[in-house]
């Protein structure tokens, strides 16, 4: 009976670690240097060298793509090999799949650098002093809330210079990644 139970136990285990695997949340800030249409896959080289394989499926979002001429389903949304992007993704086990990606620059979203000045991720909110005096409030969208600047230590985050990459809606702010 003994035997049952532990052996019920560590099924039980290995499947939470199963079930866990599957809700990680990442992003990468790099840029595209390959992508496969027959495999639907995107390589994302990160600042630091390191190179990201991501998954497009029907239900990746891409902000700053382009429409194809052609009026064919573009996997990738007009995304070229060479464009910066900043990309949220999930992990199932080694594969990576893009949630949402971001194009970076003049036909996508646009960035700013300054300090933080208040942060509240339960709020969405994020209000940072750009190098002018400027002082920028952002709302955060739910990535950027629960994954974006994980790296800024608790107690620092009024002092932390960040860059917000942010798009326009409705006149208003809204941070989609910062690092």
């Amino acid at each position: 009976m003994k035997n049952i139970v532990r052996a019920s136990l560590v099924l039980l285990l290995l499947s939470a670690f199963g079930w866990a695997a599957q809700d990680v949340v990442g992003a990468v800030h790099g840029t595209i240097v390959k992508l496969d249409s027959a495999t639907k896959t995107a390589v994302v080289k990160s600042k630091d060298g390191t190179e990201h394989s991501l998954k497009f499926v029907d239900k990746t979002t891409v902000h700053g793509g382009e429409a194809t001429a052609t009026g064919t389903k573009d996997a990738f949304h007009g995304l070229t090999e060479g464009t910066e992007v900043v990309a949220h993704y999930t992990t199932a086990g080694t594969e990576k799949t893009a949630v949402e990606v971001d194009r970076v620059g003049k036909d996508g979203i646009k960035s700013v650098d300054g300090t933080i000045m208040h942060i509240d991720r339960a709020g969405k909110t994020l209000a940072v002093k750009t190098a002018d005096g400027t002082e920028d409030t952002f709302r955060l969208t739910d990535h950027a809330a629960a994954d974006a600047g994980k790296d800024i230590a608790k107690g620092s985050e009024k002092s932390a210079k960040v860059t917000v990459y942010y798009t326009e809606k409705a006149g208003k702010k809204v941070a989609h990644f910062f690092e």
